[in-house]
Protein backbone atom coordinates (compact mmCIF):
# COMPACT_ATOMS: atom_id res chain seq x y z
CA UNK A 1 0.00 0.00 0.00
CA UNK A 2 1.07 3.55 -0.70
CA UNK A 3 2.45 5.71 2.06
CA UNK A 4 1.42 8.90 0.27
CA UNK A 5 -2.33 9.12 -1.16
CA UNK A 6 -3.10 12.76 -1.69
CA UNK A 7 -5.43 13.89 -4.69
CA UNK A 8 -2.40 16.75 -5.88
CA UNK A 9 1.16 16.11 -5.93
CA UNK A 10 3.09 16.00 -3.09
CA UNK A 11 5.10 19.21 -3.50
CA UNK A 12 2.32 21.23 -3.99
CA UNK A 13 1.35 20.96 -0.19
CA UNK A 14 5.34 22.30 1.21
CA UNK A 15 5.32 26.15 1.89
CA UNK A 16 8.64 27.78 0.93
CA UNK A 17 10.27 30.63 2.93
CA UNK A 18 13.86 32.01 3.13
CA UNK A 19 15.12 33.55 5.61
CA UNK A 20 17.53 37.18 6.06
CA UNK A 21 20.68 36.43 3.86
CA UNK A 22 24.08 36.53 5.64
CA UNK A 23 27.57 36.59 4.78
CA UNK A 24 27.85 32.94 5.02
CA UNK A 25 24.81 32.65 2.38
CA UNK A 26 21.02 32.32 2.34
CA UNK A 27 18.71 29.85 3.99
CA UNK A 28 15.65 28.66 3.02
CA UNK A 29 13.26 26.02 4.65
CA UNK A 30 10.33 23.77 3.05
CA UNK A 31 7.71 22.85 5.40
CA UNK A 32 5.14 20.19 5.88
CA UNK A 33 2.08 21.25 7.67
CA UNK A 34 0.01 18.23 8.59
CA UNK A 35 -2.68 17.11 11.16
CA UNK A 36 -1.33 13.95 13.40
CA UNK A 37 -3.78 11.12 14.18
CA UNK A 38 -4.99 13.25 17.54
CA UNK A 39 -5.75 16.27 15.69
CA UNK A 40 -3.12 18.58 16.20
CA UNK A 41 -1.36 20.90 13.71
CA UNK A 42 2.09 19.19 13.11
CA UNK A 43 4.99 20.06 10.75
CA UNK A 44 7.63 19.04 8.75
CA UNK A 45 10.62 20.93 7.92
CA UNK A 46 13.71 20.40 5.40
CA UNK A 47 16.60 23.17 5.77
CA UNK A 48 18.88 23.74 3.13
CA UNK A 49 21.64 26.37 2.22
CA UNK A 50 23.13 28.53 -0.81
CA UNK A 51 26.51 29.49 0.03
CA UNK A 52 28.04 33.10 -1.92
CA UNK A 53 30.37 30.82 -4.35
CA UNK A 54 28.25 28.38 -4.46
CA UNK A 55 25.84 30.77 -6.04
CA UNK A 56 28.51 32.57 -7.92
CA UNK A 57 29.19 29.25 -9.61
CA UNK A 58 26.07 28.25 -10.39
CA UNK A 59 24.82 31.69 -11.86
CA UNK A 60 21.05 32.50 -12.38
CA UNK A 61 19.93 28.83 -11.93
CA UNK A 62 21.18 27.84 -8.82
CA UNK A 63 18.31 28.80 -6.85
CA UNK A 64 15.90 26.60 -9.51
CA UNK A 65 18.77 23.98 -9.29
CA UNK A 66 18.97 24.03 -5.74
CA UNK A 67 15.11 24.16 -4.88
CA UNK A 68 14.24 21.54 -6.81
CA UNK A 69 17.27 19.43 -4.84
CA UNK A 70 15.93 20.09 -1.72
CA UNK A 71 12.63 19.10 -3.02
CA UNK A 72 13.79 15.78 -4.05
CA UNK A 73 15.32 14.81 -0.75
CA UNK A 74 12.54 16.29 1.32
CA UNK A 75 10.19 14.22 -0.56
CA UNK A 76 12.20 10.82 0.23
CA UNK A 77 12.63 11.88 4.02
CA UNK A 78 9.22 12.36 4.00
CA UNK A 79 8.42 8.61 2.27
CA UNK A 80 11.06 6.97 4.64
CA UNK A 81 9.71 8.88 7.85
CA UNK A 82 5.85 7.02 6.81
CA UNK A 83 7.58 3.91 6.07
CA UNK A 84 9.55 3.88 9.19
CA UNK A 85 6.54 4.92 11.56
CA UNK A 86 4.49 3.06 9.58
CA UNK A 87 2.37 5.67 8.90
CA UNK A 88 0.31 6.88 5.69
CA UNK A 89 -0.33 10.39 4.35
CA UNK A 90 -3.63 11.64 3.14
CA UNK A 91 -6.11 14.38 2.27
CA UNK A 92 -9.56 15.25 1.84
CA UNK A 93 -8.57 18.74 2.54
CA UNK A 94 -6.08 21.68 1.92
CA UNK A 95 -3.50 19.84 4.90
CA UNK A 96 -2.67 16.71 5.07
CA UNK A 97 -3.25 14.49 7.20
CA UNK A 98 -1.17 11.63 8.79
CA UNK A 99 -2.87 8.50 10.61
CA UNK A 100 -1.69 4.42 10.73
CA UNK A 101 -1.22 2.29 7.81
CA UNK A 102 -4.70 0.81 7.36
CA UNK A 103 -6.21 3.07 9.96
CA UNK A 104 -7.90 6.16 8.17
CA UNK A 105 -8.28 8.31 10.97
CA UNK A 106 -10.42 11.56 9.09
CA UNK A 107 -9.49 14.45 11.22
CA UNK A 108 -11.48 17.07 9.36
CA UNK A 109 -14.84 15.05 10.11
CA UNK A 110 -17.69 17.08 11.38
CA UNK A 111 -17.79 16.76 14.83
CA UNK A 112 -20.71 15.17 16.75
CA UNK A 113 -23.70 16.59 18.33
CA UNK A 114 -23.67 18.34 21.47
CA UNK A 115 -26.16 17.22 24.14
CA UNK A 116 -28.11 19.88 25.07
CA UNK A 117 -27.02 21.04 28.80
CA UNK A 118 -30.62 22.93 29.30
CA UNK A 119 -33.79 21.12 31.33
CA UNK A 120 -36.43 19.62 29.37
CA UNK A 121 -39.26 21.64 29.24
CA UNK A 122 -41.65 19.25 31.41
CA UNK A 123 -38.87 19.37 34.70
CA UNK A 124 -40.12 20.60 37.14
CA UNK A 125 -38.23 23.89 38.60
CA UNK A 126 -40.12 24.05 42.03
CA UNK A 127 -37.15 23.70 43.90
CA UNK A 128 -37.65 20.20 45.11
CA UNK A 129 -34.35 19.32 44.10
CA UNK A 130 -32.28 21.66 46.27
CA UNK A 131 -30.37 18.26 48.14
CA UNK A 132 -28.52 17.57 45.30
CA UNK A 133 -28.09 21.72 44.80
CA UNK A 134 -26.65 21.89 48.44
CA UNK A 135 -24.10 19.40 48.15
CA UNK A 136 -22.42 21.33 45.31
CA UNK A 137 -22.00 24.43 47.15
CA UNK A 138 -19.11 25.31 49.61
CA UNK A 139 -19.54 25.25 53.46
CA UNK A 140 -20.73 28.34 55.39
CA UNK A 141 -18.15 30.64 55.68
CA UNK A 142 -15.75 28.72 53.10
CA UNK A 143 -14.71 29.34 49.41
CA UNK A 144 -14.53 26.96 46.71
CA UNK A 145 -10.91 27.28 46.99
CA UNK A 146 -10.91 26.18 50.69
Amino acid sequence: MASIDLPRALQDYFAFAETTPTRNGRRFSITLPYLAPDGRLERLQWWYHLSPAREKALGEVALTALRTEAIERFRLHIERWLQNTAQQLHANGAIPQVSPVGARIEVNAPPEPMVALTPPPDAQMDGSDDARDESLRPAAGKTAFG
